[in-house]
């Protein structure tokens, strides 16, 4: 624990990228409210979704009461004016997707990051670590999702988000637990990781994995060989 602590005062993450990230997610947020014709009221509640509801429920999760979210005097503030930019500029702000796609997909590196390592400190089980990570990386979406009363974008098939954020997790977990390594390079090395997933999942088309029937998929290749052999071998089969 003494030394997760001193990993913590070093690693905290300096104030302008802590509100960068914030702001990132709450653009992203706030720009799907405005697409959708949301009023006012809608576009801020989704601003702050994205860019705190992540963070909120880690903190509610790890009994950190009251949540960072709402003890730092700065990140309501930060949300709420970007949610008025993204009011009024909607428009704009939508033909950088490509820019916050990136933005966006190291913000995903930032929250898994900061959330497994305060899981971390609260002394959780790996597995707990790795979920608390995952999960400050897409909360908010999943609360935004819930406002838009529409299936959680993070259970469809689609380019990386929470698969990114969960390997990235369980990168950290390992690598800053049993391994050993320095908790530094190990968190630089998580958000290129989760970053870079998310980005190449976009460009390249790459879909997260969905259920597969293995004794089905079975049946069905025993099946076409069969269909494919020639007539006496099937003969022989059926004996």
């Amino acid at each position: 624990m003494e030394i997760l602590a001193a990993a913590a005062e070093t690693l905290r993450v300096p104030a302008p990228v802590d509100l960068a990230a914030i702001v990132i997610g709450a653009l992203t947020g706030g720009l799907l409210a405005a697409r959708e014709g949301f009023a006012v009221s809608g576009v801020l509640l989704l601003a702050v979704s994205g860019g705190l509801g992540g963070g909120l429920v880690r903190d509610v999760l790890l009994g950190d009461l009251p949540p960072v979210a709402l003890t730092n005097p700065a990140y309501l503030p930060t949300v709420a004016i970007t949610a008025a930019v993204t009011f009024y500029f909607s428009g704009w702000l939508s033909r950088l997707t490509g820019l916050l796609v990136v933005l966006d997909a190291v913000t995903l590196g930032f929250f898994t990051v900061i959330g497994a390592q305060k899981a971390q400190l609260a002394a959780l089980p790996s597995a707990s670590v790795v979920f608390v990570g995952t999960l400050t990386a897409v909360g908010g979406a999943v609360i935004r999702d819930v406002l838009l009363a529409q299936r959680a974008d993070i259970v469809q098939p689609g380019p990386y988000n929470a698969v990114a954020a969960l390997l990235g997790a369980i990168a950290l977990t390992v690598l800053a637990g049993p391994v050993g390594l320095d908790p530094i390079p190990v968190a630089a090395l998580v958000i290129v990781l989760v970053a870079a997933l998310r980005v190449l999942s976009v460009w390249r088309g790459w879909e997260a994995p969905v259920a597969v029937d293995l004794p089905g998929r079975a049946r069905r290749r025993l099946r076409r060989q069969r269909a494919g052999r020639p007539a006496r071998w099937r003969r022989r089969d059926r004996r």
